[in-house]
């Protein structure tokens, strides 16, 4: 089959290295999306182990449109009962950048309206619409003149782990979370902080992660269970193999935060996502936090600046890089913000730096190698 998986930008590299390692051919990453070849067992786990993507789909059908009339048409022109009955129901989602097509939710009511007419003219009746959990969830993407209709097989969005019992305001993507943990290019042989952990998604990515458990080994619902093609016993052999290969870790897992409501968040959504014991979650000030570890991975999400004034904000930031620079040598740090300015304030110089989007926010993802003694003199010992 050939199969799409969406990603969030700056996601696609790791995006295809995760691919290539479930064993997916013809891997050809695109903008916000990897291109892969595949059969019905590499398309379940997809679904099941992809920790950086957010949908994979089916591309069904491709043509050249330049109008809603010639999309109306292509639409109706598709045989549409090889992939759902009439007592079946249905949802369209749609992704438009083109010249010709100003608006996604209009594009994905064009697509209902023929989907439904076809059936109504072959059938005497239509399929009812529904956006929760329908039979048949139907992705239009149109790229200028390009069109891509496709199966959706994920139906809700991946990032949706199922843990997230509870959260702080617009906490961060899980599936962001997940694709800066690996790039880090962390090899779970060390232990891991997230000092400003909130209600815990990149402790808890790291986590399971850490221990190899699938993202969504708890998740029950998935769109290619209503397909016509489902074969529950090859899911069933894939979900058992996936959690005989959950295993621990003894490097240790650590995440704090200043606030009292977010830890117990954070402990909370740990739980649901079945970490108990393997993670410990404590409130600390960062200011006054110690190492738990000799060396280690840091990852941290800090305020980029909505509550605070810009005065605050760059002291907050430099406090940051001295605590690092006084307390946490041999470690290494990763840093994710929107605040330009205030980064610079770490006073530390990135070995790395990468852009990646927070929801419509364009961060900097900038890692921070921790010696101890001067940069310099640390790289002449290893010449030496």
């Amino acid at each position: 089959m050939r199969l799409i998986a969406t990603t969030m930008a700056g996601l696609e590299p790791v995006l295809e290295e995760e691919l290539k390692q479930l064993g997916a051919t013809e891997v050809e990453p695109l903008k916000r999306a990897v291109y892969f070849e595949g059969d019905l067992r590499l398309l379940y786990r997809a679904n099941l182990e992809l920790r950086t993507a957010l949908r994979v789909l089916k591309p069904v059908h491709h043509f050249r449109v330049r109008n809603e009339q010639q999309l109306y048409r292509h639409i109706y022109d598709i045989d549409w009962r090889q992939y759902m009955g009439v007592r079946d129901t249905l949802a369209v989602d749609a992704v438009v950048n083109s010249p010709h097509f100003n608006h996604s939710k209009y594009v994905a009511l064009k697509t209902k309206d023929a989907i439904v007419d076809r059936f109504r003219k072959e059938e005497g009746r239509r399929p009812n619409v529904s956006l929760h959990r329908p039979t048949l969830r139907v992705n239009v993407h149109i790229f200028r003149e390009e069109c891509t209709v496709s199966l959706d097989s994920s139906e809700e969005s991946l990032h949706k782990r199922g843990y997230r019992v509870d959260a702080l305001e617009a906490p961060i993507n899980e599936v962001l979370a997940a694709g800066m943990i690996l790039l880090t290019g962390w090899e779970r042989d060390c232990a891991f902080i997230d000092p400003m952990c909130g209600s815990g998604t990149i402790l808890i990515e790291a986590a399971t992660f850490a221990t190899n458990r699938a993202p969504q080994l708890n998740r029950e619902y998935f769109g290619f269970k209503k397909w016509a093609d489902y074969d529950k016993s090859l899911w069933e052999s894939l979900l058992a193999d996936a959690r005989s290969r959950v295993a621990g870790f003894e490097h240790g897992l650590y995440g704090y935060d200043m606030d009292f409501k977010a830890m117990r968040i954070a402990r909370h959504n740990a739980l649901a996502a079945g970490l108990e014991g393997q993670v410990q979650i404590e409130r600390q000030r960062f200011e006054r936090l110690e190492p738990p570890a000799e060396g280690g991975l840091i990852v941290m999400n800090p305020p980029y600046d909505e509550r605070l004034a810009k005065t605050d904000i760059e002291a907050f930031y430099s406090m940051i890089g001295d605590r690092l620079k006084q307390s946490f040598a041999g470690y290494e740090a990763w840093i994710i913000s929107s605040n330009k300015q205030a980064m610079k304030r770490i006073g530390l110089r990135p070995s790395r730096k990468m852009v990646l989007f927070n929801g419509s926010l364009e961060c900097k993802f900038q890692q921070f190698q921790l010696y101890s003694g001067s940069r310099k003199r640390k790289e002449e010992t290893h010449e030496d």
